[in-house]
């Protein structure tokens, strides 16, 4: 097994505790330099995580005959431009979800890196977590049946920081590619669609209720997976508190388990209910990183990649379609 040397591109927030420190805990793994533009935060985030290089050049990482592979953490919108350049240097690539900011960069992605012959890998880390893995294996075990339909509810009030107007990035569709739905609906789309297969068929409505920003606030969407399996959802960030709750529904029971809130799994049958204690690592990506790091050993696959990635973004394409076409309209 040879240990694989990681470099990040963007040190931010989401490198602090779920992702950064996992390079380092997973076996056989090693972050060896990080970049962000100011040098100053890039200097401290080396100190503090003990990283030996720090840059303030994405392309002077990405050469870097110390750093074998590349972790992109930096907003969406400039997810293609740092993928292509790594790809080019025939350096495999992990980068944060939202792949891209819509479909058709994915696809750049996804080319790039199979023409250089390097593999893509996404931030969909529910795919190797325990806790998420545990609704899984409940399905395999036939727990609830022929599953039926699947249905999720979202609502999240908004924050402060947008009620006052100093909008994050997230709600930009410049820098993140839509609302808060493409940065939270992604991950359990993406997670359904590993329980399920890819969905088939998407159609949803848009709207801006709030006014806060010009992003869609709200999204409901119906779909059918390729497995049968119909969904609906409903996604809401203008609501009065914060709920995330997801119900799969078989012809024995049902499963109810939340995508991004530590929560029990609740198990329904005709005999009763039973609660699932779930426990989220320490570092949530840190699972997934390892199913990378093992890939790169020639051991086993990752279930998160480009190829997989690339169907929660057209899904979110589709369901947010109507709300585009009106924008564009208007302008």
């Amino acid at each position: 097994m040879k240990t694989i040397r990681w470099g990040i591109i963007g040190c931010g927030n989401v490198t602090e505790k779920k992702s950064g420190p996992g390079f380092q805990k997973a076996e056989y793994s090693e972050l060896v330099a990080v970049m962000r533009r100011d040098a100053e935060l890039a200097e401290d985030y080396a100190r503090r995580h003990e990283v030996p290089k720090w840059y303030t050049n994405a392309e002077q990482l990405i050469q870097d005959d110390e750093v074998d592979a590349v972790y992109i953490a930096t907003p969406p919108s400039t997810h293609k431009e740092y993928t292509l350049l790594a790809a080019k240097a025939g350096k495999p690539v992990y980068v944060e979800k939202p792949m891209a900011l819509n479909t058709a960069e994915c696809q750049e992605m996804i080319d790039a890196c199979r023409s250089n012959d390097v593999p893509l890998f996404v931030a969909f880390y529910r795919r190797a977590m325990p806790a998420l893995l545990k609704v899984k294996e409940l399905l395999e075990n036939d727990e609830i049946g022929n599953v039926r339909f699947v249905r999720t509810v979202h609502h999240k009030k908004a924050s402060e920081q947008e009620l006052q107007g100093d909008l994050p990035w997230r709600v930009k569709p410049e820098i993140s590619g839509g609302g808060h739905f493409f940065d939270l609906a992604s991950h359990t789309l993406d997670f359904l669609d590993y329980l399920f297969g890819p969905i088939e068929q998407a159609d949803g409505f848009a709207s801006n209720q709030g006014g806060l920003y010009e992003a869609e606030d709200i999204v409901s969407g119906t779909y059918v997976f390729q497995s049968g399996v119909h969904g609906t959802g409903q996604w809401c960030f203008q609501s009065y508190k914060n709920e995330d709750l997801n119900e799969i529904i078989g012809d024995k029971g049902s499963i109810v388990y939340s995508t991004l809130q530590e929560r029990p799994i609740i198990l329904k049958t005709e005999s009763g209910e039973r609660e699932i204690e779930v426990v989220y690592p320490e570092h949530v990506q840190q699972p997934l990183i390892q199913t990378i790091v093992n890939e790169l050993n020639g051991i086993g696959q990752s279930p998160s990649t480009g190829n997989t990635a690339i169907r929660t973004s057209r899904v979110m394409d589709q369901l947010v379609a109507n709300y585009h076409q009106e924008k564009k309209s208007l302008s």
